[in-house]
């Protein structure tokens, strides 16, 4: 369980927006809007200055019926502020082993991002084996994410990053693939 069943969430999960809020007066709007179309769970991304202050809007006002996730979690700060509001998962865009201590002990599920084997091989080492395939439509898309589920069988992938409308299905329909990110629901 070192990534804290990072899976429970994915697989409640099957498309998982990722939002970039520039103004706290959005928060809400954009989350009722969410709502509306069946969909309980956003990656916030830590893109902008109030991002952080976002997530605690978020937490507060659609915690008990939402999952409130944070992405683009690059330093152990940000991991310790996120797990500090009690978001209930984290998104990194990369992998790096100085920040596994942090993501392990927190308690909080996690996804770390990859893109190439070596990073795969670098999260399994770790004992990982869920990730983010960012930024997929950069990194071969489909067709990669096929070579690796026969490369490497044991690990589910959550692609982010060029997915839209008319392709999270094709994405889906992977048996590597236990959910997608992306933006077009906003």
């Amino acid at each position: 369980m070192k990534q804290h069943n990072i899976r429970a969430i994915l697989e409640k999960h099957p498309i998982i927006p990722v939002v970039t809020f520039h103004e706290l007066s959005e928060v809400v709007p954009q989350l009722e809007k969410l709502e509306s179309q069946g969909v309980t769970c956003i990656e916030i991304t830590l893109r902008t200055p109030i991002s952080f202050d976002a997530i605690a809007e978020a937490k507060r006002a659609f915690g008990q019926r939402m999952d409130i996730g944070v992405g683009t979690l690059v330093t152990n700060e940000q991991i310790e502020k996120a797990a500090a509001l009690g978001v209930d998962f984290m998104v990194s865009p990369g992998i790096s082993k100085a920040l596994a201590p942090t993501f392990e002990s927190c308690g909080i599920p996690f996804i770390p991002g990859v893109a190439t084997p070596s990073e795969i091989i670098t999260g399994l080492e770790l004992g990982w084996d869920t990730f983010k395939f960012f930024p997929a439509h950069l990194f071969g898309g489909l067709d990669a994410l096929k070579t690796y589920g026969q490369v490497f069988p044991q690990v589910k992938f959550c692609p982010t990053g060029g997915i839209k409308a008319e392709t999270y299905e094709q994405y889906l329909s992977l048996s590597n693939v236990i959910s997608v990110g992306g933006s077009w629901l906003q």
